[in-house]
């Protein structure tokens, strides 16, 4: 059965091999991927690759998705750190039983909403990601993947790639 998965890119440098080779991943798997963010349109990466965002996430309904993953990159930061609205949205999801997820600085996005808070967590690791999630409660583990039942981290580029193999597993 085909799943449907909302990407969720910062609206400028977004790391292209954690949306890419989760987004390769999921999609052989017969899955559909649909990239949001805070703003549609064109949209340039770290390393100046584009992609399109299709919607703005606040714009679609979480329940019409099985899985939100936050995408990072250096914009994710900036972006969507801060963005209350991006947070909000994301508490929701998990209050809807979607499954949430996020790599790199997208992990430190979803541990902003809470949720992670007395639980595990991967990011890339540099201080500014790994403060972040220690400031929200959140134990630093160095791997690839962290998968709890209900929230998946990935770590960063290295790990897109079995971060998108892991998506692939629990959707099926």
């Amino acid at each position: 059965m085909n799943k449907k998965a909302l990407f969720i890119i910062p609206p400028e440098r977004f790391n292209e091999d954690e949306l890419f080779h989760p987004k390769k991943a999921l999609e052989s798997a017969g899955h559909q991927v649909t990239i949001a963010s805070t703003k549609t349109g064109e949209i340039i990466g770290d390393y100046k690759e584009k992609t399109t965002a299709e919607v703005i996430f606040s714009d679609v309904s979480a329940t019409d998705y099985d899985v939100i993953a936050v995408i990072g990159g250096s914009g994710t930061n900036d972006h969507l750190w801060p963005n209350q609205e991006l947070l909000n949205y994301l508490k929701q999801t998990h209050e809807q039983k979607v499954l949430l997820t996020g790599i790199c600085a997208g992990a430190v996005t979803v541990a902003k909403t809470g949720l992670l808070s007395g639980r595990q967590a991967t990011c890339y690791p540099v201080d500014v990601q790994m403060n972040g999630l220690k400031e929200n409660n959140v134990q630093y583990v160095e791997q690839h993947v962290v998968a709890h039942s209900d929230i998946i981290t990935g770590d960063g580029p290295d790990g897109a790639k079995a971060f998108g193999e892991k998506l692939v597993e629990v959707l099926r």
